[in-house]
């Protein structure tokens, strides 16, 4: 039986002074977060660029390096169409996943393995990105903020592609990984 006296895990938090009040100012600081990660990924991907080995997986990575740099300047047309100011606010998320990919290729060692490392780190980042514009362009909508929802969806688009491209490549990567593991 549990101590009566432990805490609950359903603790209330205290809302920071300037925390968001409404949806209108939560969608603009999720904005914020999603251009500081967008502009740290393009940061991060040129190491995984030159740590990758398949040229599939290179190729896949520098068209998404360039689609990348594009999807910043729309997230400052997005600020611009709703009349705020591009303004980037570290995003813990996307903090810790590419500090999580700079330890997976520390971790392995070149080749193969590495391969299949860099698209799961990749993936992780696509995936917070797919959650992370799919809820912007849905708040945006809500919101009324028409043209911001359709540059939103375009790179929701390009995310999802990205995801998709990195799944087709990793199903040859996985088995050249397993592979070498086996000589």
């Amino acid at each position: 039986m549990a101590n009566s006296n432990s805490k609950s895990d359903t603790t209330k938090v205290k809302a920071k002074s300037d925390a968001a009040s409404g949806l209108r100012e939560l969608f603009v600081d999720q904005l914020k977060d999603l251009y500081w990660a967008e502009q740290e990924i393009t940061k991060a991907m040129p190491k995984m660029i030159s740590n990758a080995t398949s040229e599939e997986l290179v190729d896949a990575l520098t068209n998404h390096l360039e689609e990348t740099k594009e999807q910043v300047t729309r997230l400052e047309e997005v600020f611009s169409s709703i009349g705020e100011k591009a303004e980037a606010k570290k995003c813990e998320a996307m903090a810790g996943l590419t500090k999580e990919g700079e330890e997976i290729m520390k971790g392995t060692e070149a080749g193969v393995v590495r391969d299949a490392g860099i698209i799961s780190a990749a993936q992780k980042i696509e995936h917070y990105e797919i959650a992370s514009y799919g809820t912007l362009a849905s708040f945006a909508r809500v919101l009324g903020e028409e043209e911001a929802a359709s540059l939103l969806e375009e790179t929701l688009d390009e995310e999802k592609n990205a995801d998709e491209t990195l799944s087709e490549i990793s199903d040859a990567i996985n088995v050249e990984a397993d592979e070498e593991e086996d000589k």
